[in-house]
């Protein structure tokens, strides 16, 4: 998809003695928000912006107003993640409507205190790479710094109306699928204005080329893996799930010539369950690492559960997807599937007993080349797309001042 920018000559832009100073908004409920703003902040620091970049939690600022808090000193999203680890996650979308309305008894303490931190940070611009929280965000900013602008970049690939990303405020929204570019032209028709990018940001080590020297099955040996085999990467999210050991067992119980890496995250009892299993098939079994695009690159097809980031991830490494997508799936994920299907780039995945057919549908020669070259028409560059239009957005608020 094509960015819509606009040109402001450098001789046109002014000339401030002070770094603007930016904030980006994340939040620790998954791994995918801190992730955006990690990676969005590397590319800033590569490309030199004069810019000020601030990274808040937002979970910081509002323990005071999160009720479990303060009842036990757990944060909400310290839940959220309980949930997503043990795999608790049937009934989301019952579940979505208690938090919207929780979100909105607790509104005006959370705008409060945003309000006392943006006095603190003197913000020039802010950020939101979070969901449910921007109409605080937005109404807190605007009560202390009204012409500092204010952004929400969506980290799915889709809006899950109404109150979870995009809120009918006069904002500035960034959109990595035509759906979501959609959704906020139509929720919030009083944007300021809402910017199409080619995908989810990114961490920049994925767009580094492979070293001269690179030898993948050199590599795979070295973990133990068999080089001519193929090799389903298995990642359920930064906390990993109990769902990988179905994968595993079912696979072990089928004749399905593979071998797996599996990614387990912060997870440290699901790695000692793999290295007690007696798997029949070459696996390599890995906690939480940095090296991610290290594992795409020895995997020829990805197996998880259907996350934005990690869906985005494995297509720019050029993996086709399998996708588990059940009543156990989240809500705000169940658009991926139905994305990957229609882009033709994976499979979805009802019941993992299944795993062993859909695998092999998924390697049938001509479907596996077709999908591959689809992947490869594919260019996200959202990460390298998105610090231009924060400049562009920053220099008319500027102009404006200065008018």
């Amino acid at each position: 998809m094509e960015v819509t920018t606009l040109d402001i000559p450098n001789s046109e832009r002014p000339v401030s003695r002070e770094p603007r100073r930016v904030v980006l908004v994340y939040i620790d409920a998954g791994g995918g928000h801190r992730a955006t703003a990690t990676a969005l902040t590397e590319v800033l620091q590569q490309q030199r912006r004069p810019w000020s970049v601030e990274l808040l939690n937002a979970d910081d600022v509002l323990d005071p107003a999160d009720p479990p808090f303060r009842i036990v000193g757990m944060r909400t999203n310290d839940f959220y993640n309980l949930m997503l680890r043990h795999g608790w996650t049937i009934g989301t979308t019952q579940l979505l409507p208690v938090v919207h309305g929780i979100c909105r008894l607790l509104h005006p303490r959370q705008v409060r205190l945003l309000r006392a931190r943006w006095k603190q940070l003197q913000p020039d611009l802010v950020v939101s790479l979070i969901p449910h929280l921007n109409r605080a965000l937005f109404e807190s900013l605007r009560a202390g710094f009204p012409s500092a602008p204010f952004v929400t970049i969506l980290t799915d690939l889709a809006d899950y109306p109404p109150h979870f990303w995009i809120e009918p405020q006069p904002q500035h929204f960034v959109c990595g699928t035509p759906r979501a570019v959609e959704q906020a032209r139509r929720v919030a028709p009083n944007a300021q204005r809402v910017w199409p990018v080619s995908g989810m940001i990114l961490h920049p080590r994925y767009y580094e080329p492979r070293p001269p020297s690179w030898d993948r099955a050199a590599e795979r040996r070295r973990l133990g893996l068999d080089p001519e085999r193929p090799t389903g990467l298995v990642l359920f999210g930064g906390y990993g799930s109990k769902s990988m050991i179905k994968v595993a067992r079912t696979l072990a119980a089928s004749n399905t010539r593979v071998q797996l890496i599996l990614l387990c995250g912060r997870n440290d009892s699901l790695q000692r369950t793999f290295r007690s299993l007696d798997l029949p098939f070459p696996v390599h079994v890995q906690g939480f690492t940095d090296e991610l695009p290290y594992y795409m690159r020895l995997s020829d097809f990805f197996i998880g559960k259907p996350g934005s980031g990690s869906i985005s991830e494995a297509l720019v490494m050029g993996l086709p997807l399998i996708l588990k997508s059940d009543v156990t799936t989240i809500v705000q994920e169940r658009y991926n599937v139905k994305w990957i299907e229609e882009q033709q780039v994976g499979l979805a995945l009802r019941r993992i007993r299944d795993l062993p057919r859909t695998i092999e549908a998924l390697l049938e020669p001509r479907r596996y080349s077709a999908m591959r070259a689809r992947i490869q028409a594919m260019n996200n560059r959202a990460v390298f797309e998105v610090p231009e239009i924060l400049e562009q957005i920053l220099y008319q608020k500027v102009s404006r001042a200065a008018v």
